[in-house]
């Protein structure tokens, strides 16, 4: 089984993946530019997993505001 910590890693990069595909999809609509599929996927995968990287280094650093100490 997937530890609570590793499950908010993964979900934080997600989260930050799904993100990155909305902010380029306003740009499309925006913008005259296309972005090709491939480089979407590409992005969105090295956001998501920039973003969980950071988060696990990161989470021993930030005090949890809703446990125990």
């Amino acid at each position: 089984m997937v530890s609570p910590a590793t499950r908010e890693n993964v979900l934080w990069g997600v989260v930050a993946g799904l993100s990155f595909l909305v902010l380029v999809q306003g740009y499309e609509l925006l913008g005259d530019e296309r972005v090709t599929v491939l480089v979407k996927a590409g992005l969105a995968v090295l956001v998501a997993l920039v973003a969980g990287v950071t988060a696990h280094l990161v989470r021993p650093h930030v005090a949890p505001s809703n446990e125990q100490a």
